[in-house]
């Protein structure tokens, strides 16, 4: 049996303790239709700057965890082409200019298998990193995402994507009430809107910590540093076919 390896990060707080072997570092919807100029988020008049903020510190997280040996999984919002799974609610809400299954800038607006649907080319999954479909905004609604993380042995979390008060807010808060303990990275979350941003942050880490930490990816870099590598080298990017729901 492998012997747990404890590690500290810097964080809010109070300072984040994990052993790598039982950790994850979990991507949310880091998809085209969002972070691209060009995408849907633009076209509804949104600052996409404010997300593509996240991928450079993101990257650097995402090699030093791959190069560590850690389980990495991606998430993707999206729905079957039919809609089948997409409620009436979420369809019909408000009055944007296009909606859910409409053609939008990069094929068929959150529908699996489309353009935008996917996942950017700077943090696109190598070979075994799971992809977890999602039809909500939460990793675990109506996933196998839980059962993932049981399987493998994961007891906490390192979150990072967008957007921070949606669907970032939405895993943490569903992981917590399933026991896990969630490190949110402040540079590798993003929001559209800055003060929504910030205050996402300030609940996750309120009242000693009521749904997580929170740090800064620098601070979880330092902290995985003196962690035993798996291996000399990160994997290649490996691009593979869109991958069905777990």
């Amino acid at each position: 049996m492998a012997v747990a390896e404890s590690l500290s990060v810097e964080a809010a707080p109070y300072p984040f303790s994990f052993d790598p072997a039982e950790t994850a570092l979990v991507l949310i919807d880091m998809q085209r239709d969002f972070l691209e100029p060009g995408g849907f988020g633009e076209s509804l008049g949104n600052d996409v700057e404010q997300l593509r903020r996240t991928i450079a510190p993101l990257r650097a997280v995402l090699d030093a965890c791959r190069a560590a040996g850690m389980a990495v999984m991606h998430t993707r919002e999206g729905h079957l082409p039919d809609l089948s799974d997409c409620p009436p609610s979420k369809l019909l809400r408000g009055n944007p200019s296009m909606r859910i299954g409409d053609p939008g800038p990069k094929g068929r607006i959150l529908v699996r298998g489309e353009e935008g649907h996917d996942i950017i080319e700077e943090l696109y999954p190598v070979a075994g990193e799971p992809v977890i479909d999602k039809p909500g905004k939460g990793a675990f609604y109506a996933t196998g995402f839980g059962d993932l993380l049981t399987a493998r042995g994961i007891r906490r979390l390192v979150v990072t994507g967008v957007t921070t008060e949606v669907c970032v807010h939405t895993t943490v808060r569903e992981a917590n009430d399933r026991g896990y303990e969630c490190l949110v990275l402040s540079d590798c979350v993003g929001s559209y809107f800055p003060q929504f941003q910030q205050a996402g942050l300030e609940m996750v880490a309120a009242q000693g910590g009521i749904f997580g930490w929170t740090a800064e990816s620098a601070a979880f870099l330092a902290a995985l540093g003196t962690a035993s590598p798996a291996g000399p080298d990160a994997p290649e990017t490996v691009r593979e076919p869109a991958r069905q729901p777990l």
